[in-house]
């Protein structure tokens, strides 16, 4: 019985996070919105403390913030941020897919096709969120397979630190109709997957965040004019 007083808080609390976590992830809970103890709690139906807690876990990930007459806000990163923040995807990610391309097996390249598929089916329907949950999760297989499970981790860190920004950038994407950049890289780097091909991988990777890196860039500089 003591344990299990001890236990439960904790458990209590990881349910509020993982809730909160989430909504910003889906963009339920967008860049800036506050995040209020008091409504939090009634809206998930538990007393103020475990959500608290919560959002000091929170703070500690990266994803919220205390701003003055506000307090916890769900973080949103500035584009200078940005840019930092996918020069050291790109550092990570690039050698990642170089990685996990000379251990993925057959049947990781199967679920990554697989994936792409679903990727696909979410951009014609319009689905953001889906899409690019599934395009982290074809991602993640061929990270996995490098076997290095702290390297995963800091990008998965990295994802829910720009994921903000990822959803309104795939929106625009999605409101361009010329707008390949949704889809162009990711079928290159299974190719890659298959033929345990790591320089590939590794180009395609670099491609892919440079291109994105560039578009933050010019989002910055046409910002800096205004």
């Amino acid at each position: 019985m003591v344990i299990s007083k001890r236990v439960e808080p904790t458990l209590l609390t990881d349910q509020v996070f993982d809730m909160i976590h989430a909504a910003i992830l889906s963009g339920d809970l967008p860049a800036g919105s506050r995040l209020r103890v008091r409504d939090l709690a009634e809206q998930v139906g538990t007393s103020v403390m475990p959500v608290r807690e919560a959002i000091r876990r929170l703070e500690e990930a990266g994803l919220a913030e205390r701003e003055p007459h506000k307090g916890a806000v769900v973080k949103n990163l500035t584009l200078e941020e940005l840019i930092h923040v996918y020069d050291v995807r790109r550092l990570l990610e690039t050698e990642a897919a170089r990685l996990g391309s000379e251990r993925v097996t057959s049947e990781d390249c199967d679920k990554m096709q697989t994936e792409y598929d679903l990727m696909r089916q979410a951009i014609a329907e319009r689905r953001v969120i889906a899409l690019l949950d599934h395009d982290e999760a074809l991602l993640s297989i061929l990270y996995n397979a490098a076997g290095n499970p702290v390297l995963a981790q800091m990008i998965r860190a990295l994802w829910q630190k720009c994921r903000a920004y990822k959803i309104v950038g795939a929106q625009g994407s999605l409101d361009a109709s010329d707008d390949d950049s949704l889809w162009r890289y990711q079928q290159d780097l299974i190719t890659a997957a298959r033929n345990n091909n790591p320089p590939a991988a590794a180009a395609v990777n670099e491609a892919s965040l440079l291109d994105a890196s560039e578009r933050i860039k010019a989002r910055l500089a046409d910002q800096l004019a205004t």
